[in-house]
């Protein structure tokens, strides 16, 4: 599904092998389905969808890639899964993303986050045509001290829950591996990349503001709102996801000049608390809204970050990236997707129409907040 406003990368994803690991995932969903958007030769590996509804499922993947399913953290199952891939790109997203769950299950977390890591890029590194590694990560892999100014790509990597931690230790085996099996100039090149606190359509992973949401609003209830003041960086999927796809189609076409670490946040009108956007997104859903409660947990609570930012100055300037939606325009998008899955309307085209929507925003023929709501 190629056209005039597809080349927006260049046109270097069209007829690309392209691996994305966590398919099954919600981001990794987004991504693979633009990139078959793009005409690229699209190959996943991740662990079946978990029960209930997903957005591989929504958007009927398995009929639009080469869907394969294996657990990274056995190198074993990885080996069979990539045997006879060739990939020229690869996009590393599986991973166990939610904070609270690494604190039920530590070891689990580690063990994808860090070991299964290690594990993708030795299946990757030794594939003769690849180019480009992109290594998903996440904002949370700084040493946060709650600061009110952006985290820059040099700042230090930490982490106090395992979850942090494990995406901070993330983040260093990815340099170890640029440093040791990727620094060649004339070979594959490997970039991190970071992003804020992503939602949109088709997200329906557990203890995250926006399922919650909809889990809430299709059973009737009020949704419980933890941490109703704790500062994030907002943005809908397709805002970090369409800097991943700029970062790989720098590297393909510079290379060397474009690896290392890279954050994609939102601009500063995308940073409010916990309480806003769930404001936010009351006001959007209109007739039907769920209720929201706060409960006070703050003596039983895990500990999560109260203020987190990213400072993209980097991405802004050096690949040309920016955020395009307003996080009103960001909730628009979102709620409307899962209108339409909860009608049962063909999810495949309204995931093609979003993303449609965004790429004229790239290229500049993009109409108005109005008109980008009624889309």
């Amino acid at each position: 599904m190629t056209g005039q406003s597809d080349q927006i990368f260049g046109g270097q994803f069209t007829g690309r092998r392209v691996l994305v690991t966590g398919h099954s995932g919600f981001k990794g969903g987004w991504i693979s389905t633009w990139l078959n958007r793009l005409g690229a030769e699209v190959t996943g590996i991740a662990l079946p969808p978990e029960p209930g509804p997903s957005f591989y499922q929504a958007c009927a993947l398995d009929r639009t890639m080469d869907s394969r399913f294996a657990d990274i953290r056995d190198p074993a199952a990885l080996a069979r899964a990539t045997e006879g891939l060739d990939a020229e790109v690869v996009f590393h997203m599986a991973a166990q993303p939610l904070v609270r769950k690494s604190y039920r299950e530590p070891a689990e977390t580690f063990a994808t986050n860090v070991q299964g890591t290690v594990n993708v890029l030795e299946a990757v590194r030794r594939m003769p045509s690849l180019k480009a590694v992109v290594v998903i990560t996440s904002d949370k892999c700084y040493d946060n001290r709650e600061w009110l100014w952006g985290y820059r790509e040099n700042d230090p990597l930490g982490g106090k829950d395992p979850y942090s931690a494990s995406k901070a230790a993330t983040e260093l085996v990815a340099q170890s591996y640029a440093h040791t099996f990727f620094s060649d100039t004339s070979g594959p090149q490997l970039s991190t990349v970071r992003a804020g606190n992503v939602f949109g359509g088709g997200d329906w992973g557990e203890d995250r503001l926006i399922p919650d949401i909809i889990r809430a609003w299709h059973d009737g209830q009020p949704v419980t709102i933890r941490n109703p003041d704790s500062i994030r960086p907002w943005q809908h999927v397709l805002e970090p996801v369409a800097g991943y796809l700029l970062l790989a189609q720098k590297i393909l076409s510079d290379g060397q000049r474009f690896a290392g670490a890279w954050n994609f946040g939102p601009d500063v009108s995308g940073t409010v608390n916990v309480r806003d956007l769930a404001d936010m997104m009351w006001r959007a859903w209109g007739a039907g809204a769920p209720g929201f409660r706060f409960p006070d947990e703050s003596a039983t609570a895990p500990h999560e970050a109260g203020i987190l930012r990213l400072d993209s100055t980097k991405a802004q300037t050096r690949l040309g990236w920016r955020p395009r939606l307003e996080l009103s325009q960001a909730i628009e998008l979102t709620t409307d997707w899962y209108k339409a899955h909860a009608a049962g309307d063909d999810m495949g085209k309204v995931t093609q129409s979003q993303i449609t929507v965004y790429q004229d925003l790239m290229s500049g023929t993009s109409c108005d907040q109005t008109e980008l709501a009624a889309q």
